[in-house]
């Protein structure tokens, strides 16, 4: 017997078909996200469970849609742009053909999911985004491990905006970055000075310079690759001469993308005192989310328990 899809699943299927199909009616395909948010709430049977109020009065179909939006887009079924959601010819076929709201579903998390591996290392990036499970059969877990799990997920998609960003933007953007990311980390204490790029002026290849101390006795430099291809061995081999070159002795190597077993084994075979540090893309992203770089919060939920200590007797 073929497994019926979760309550969600069968919502977000049925709310990303009324919003393609209303975008594919529209004059050139367009439309502002509130028609479409008008068009949903006309053509899905909405029931007491997706029209239920979450604490800060959004319903809950409302949350859901603006949260799965995110995988309609990245499955290549809409693009966004300045406020206007269009359809693609991806979204007009899926509005052509038979409705299947289960194989739409599970087309648009296999898209979704290509695109975070293609943002992020296939070497870090080892979780897979699957299909929501029934509620009934999921085993029950503490609300701390289900909130853990949930920023964990959310942080994922995150990371992979984060980098996809970043690789389109313009290059000296990321060098700027990677210089406020380690100052951000408390490199070169809480002097606004501390760290600046250095690319503009050619100084062998280096991208930035953290200076640790007021007087610059001791540096950090640092390398940007914003790559798409993994960095291999001979970038990583030119940093460490540039280091030579310089005098320095500590090395931070960043890139959007992933290094090659060559270029890790570049950095362990270093044989004196020096120190060279390399940065993937999918760590970079985790650190940028950690140290509020880029990223900022929508909103704090507080897991409170029991206090024992309260109804103790004196």
């Amino acid at each position: 017997m073929t497994k019926q899809p979760s309550r969600s699943s069968a919502l977000i299927a049925a709310m990303h078909f009324a919003a393609l199909s209303a975008m594919n009616a529209a004059p050139n395909g367009q439309l502002k996200k509130n028609d479409i948010s008008q068009a949903i709430k006309e053509n899905v049977d909405l029931d007491e469970w997706a029209l239920e109020l979450y604490d800060n009065g959004s319903e809950r179909w409302r949350s859901i849609f603006s949260l799965a939006s995110v995988e309609l887009v990245k499955g290549g079924y809409v693009t966004k742009a300045s406020g206007t959601w269009t359809i693609t010819d991806e979204g007009r076929a899926v509005v052509n053909a038979p409705y299947d709201g289960q194989a739409f579903i599970a087309e648009l998390y296999k898209r979704y999911q290509a695109w975070k591996n293609s943002q992020l290392s296939a070497e870090t990036n080892q979780a897979t985004l699957s299909k929501p499970e029934d509620e009934d059969e999921v085993a029950p877990e503490p609300p701390d491990v289900r909130m853990s799990a949930i920023q964990n997920e959310s942080n994922e998609a995150l990371s992979a905006e984060l980098l996809e960003t970043i690789k389109a933007a313009p290059a000296v953007n990321f060098e700027r970055l990677v210089v406020n990311l380690l100052m951000k980390m408390g490199y070169g204490g809480n002097r606004a000075n501390a760290g600046k790029v250095t690319q503009a002026s050619g100084d062998n290849g280096i991208d930035g310079i953290i200076n640790e101390d007021p007087l610059g006795l001791d540096t950090i430099y640092l390398q940007a690759k914003r790559w798409q291809e993994p960095v291999g061995e001979a970038p990583v081999r030119d940093f460490i001469g540039a280091l030579d070159i310089k005098g320095v002795k500590k090395g931070v190597f960043l890139t959007t993308s992933h290094f090659t077993k060559p270029a890790w084994e570049a950095v362990t075979s270093i044989k004196s005192d020096k120190k060279v540090i390399l940065i993937e893309g999918a760590r970079l992203a985790a650190l940028m989310i950690e140290h509020n770089l880029g990223v900022s919060t929508a909103q704090t939920f507080a897991l409170k328990r029991l206090d024992t200590d309260f109804f103790e007797e004196d």
